[in-house]
């Protein structure tokens, strides 16, 4: 049964990513407009239209399309990009980059704030401290990102000229300069993202401090710092990791607004450049890796959860 489950969960991959692929492709296909006329412009002639469509196997239909960019997907080839005429593979994996070094800055930033406030309202539920960092966070996570990103160009970029107001740094650049870069976006997507965890976080926490377990150890003389340690930080982990799952995947492929702001070359502000110029194959390509993505980012956290509670493992886990 355990080893039924297992060959399940992977052969569910491929199909779901082969599912995804289709869907990306179909619906990418189906936007309005010419392709061809796009990238030739309005002047162009309908001959060259014709010629071009031609050249780019647009008057294949669609299953022979699919099936072609499919293959080569596979085989590591994902065409050029129609509108800064590059491989595409080369031009994602270096904005992917950029984009995952952002992710994981901010996940380094958000995760241990989010558990820090999450844990201090639990033990505090119901009290001033309570109210004042649940009140704070839900009204942060309300604030759009670009907003919170405006409001700290103007005061850390613009007025009090601590940190850089563009997110690229120069060519070459240390990893530490580059990360000093990233601070003002990074710190804007903490504070969009911290009230969804900490909320979590501070459910779970209740919850476990008013477990009979957690009121045992109080009675055997155990201190509320070991209380916390041995009882309630672990089973409060647990819940949380959905949260940060969810905000992980947000990260990957919700970007956008940050990056435009900040002018940083990264997936999200690519997929939007891909959406408007109608660039297809770019287009294509990213949404299928950030799908592939959002499943690894899945898997972690269904391994998480089997890491922290025993009680989700199978007993050739345990």
């Amino acid at each position: 049964m355990n080893r039924m489950r297992v060959w399940v969960r992977v052969v569910s991959i491929p199909l779901t990513l082969l599912t995804a692929s289709a869907l990306v492709f179909a619906a990418t296909e189906s936007l309005p407009g010419d392709v061809a006329r796009t990238v030739l412009g309005r002047e162009a002639s309908d001959a060259s239209v014709r010629r071009l469509r031609r050249s780019m196997g647009l008057d294949q239909p669609l299953a022979e399309r699919y099936l072609h960019w499919l293959c080569g997907f596979v085989r590591g080839d994902w065409g050029t990009s129609y509108t800064l005429h590059v491989p595409v593979r080369d031009l994602l994996l270096d904005r992917l980059g950029n984009s995952l070094l952002l992710a994981a800055f901010t996940l380094v930033l958000l995760v241990p704030a989010a558990l820090l406030l999450g844990l201090t309202a639990g033990l505090h539920h119901d009290r001033p401290l309570d109210r004042v960092i649940s009140t704070v966070t839900l009204a942060l996570g309300a604030i759009p990102e670009f907003v919170t990103g405006v409001i700290l160009l103007v005061v850390f970029a613009v007025q009090l000229r601590w940190l850089p107001a563009s997110a690229q740094a120069d060519t070459g650049a240390g990893l530490f300069i580059r990360l000093q870069h990233l601070v003002l976006p990074a710190v804007s997507l903490v504070a969009l993202c911290t009230g969804y965890i900490a909320r979590h976080v501070r459910a779970s926490t209740v919850a476990a401090v008013d477990s009979p377990y957690a009121q045992a150890a109080s009675v055997r003389g155990a201190s509320q710092w070991q209380v916390v340690r041995r009882h309630v930080l672990r089973n409060a982990s647990v819940p949380a990791m959905s949260a940060i799952g969810v905000q992980a995947q947000f990260l990957l492929g919700g970007l956008v607004a940050v990056e435009m702001l900040f002018t940083y070359p990264g997936v999200g502000a690519l997929l939007l450049q891909a959406a408007v110029t109608k660039d297809l194959p770019t287009l294509q390509a990213t949404a299928v890796v950030l799908g592939l993505l959002y499943i690894m980012v899945m898997q972690a956290v269904d391994l998480a959860y089997r890491l922290l509670d025993p009680r989700l493992r199978t007993p050739a886990e345990s």
